[in-house]
């Protein structure tokens, strides 16, 4: 079961609360070229969504969000983690809350996480492991 934890910046976009807003700059940013590694969508009152956006190139999306006049907040720290088909979480057999109490104790207290993932159910008697490399 291969997994590997990187550092990566994400930046976040305050959007009005419409159908379709989201999309918008969902587009935009693909039309810039920019590759995005995850993004995530959640309401922040009752007319506003937050935009979270997890660049495969932070570069790259300041430069190309400066020059179409798009307003990002960030750049700020996250850890990605990827992993093959095998890397699949579940709340109910304790293997997330682990694997998010190692990254704690490994990075001396993580703010905030969000997991997904999809695909098939894991084996549970195969456990979680891997490098957790947070030298870039």
């Amino acid at each position: 079961m291969a997994y590997r934890i990187r550092r990566v910046d994400y930046y976040y976009a305050t959007l009005l609360d419409e159908p379709g807003e989201g999309y918008k700059l969902l587009t935009r940013l693909a039309e810039l070229g920019i590759n995005l590694l995850a993004f995530t969508g959640v309401p922040i009152g009752p007319s506003r969504t937050q935009l979270t956006v997890f660049p495969g190139d932070s570069r790259k999306l300041e430069s190309a969000a400066k020059n179409a006049g798009l307003a990002l907040d960030g750049p700020h720290p996250a850890l990605l983690v990827q992993g093959d088909d095998e890397l699949r979480f579940q709340w109910r057999d304790g293997r997330c809350g682990k694997f998010w109490l190692r990254l704690v104790r490994e990075t001396r207290g993580l703010r905030a996480g969000r997991a997904v993932t999809g695909g098939v159910t894991p084996d549970p008697s195969k456990p979680v492991s891997g490098t957790l490399d947070l030298s870039n």
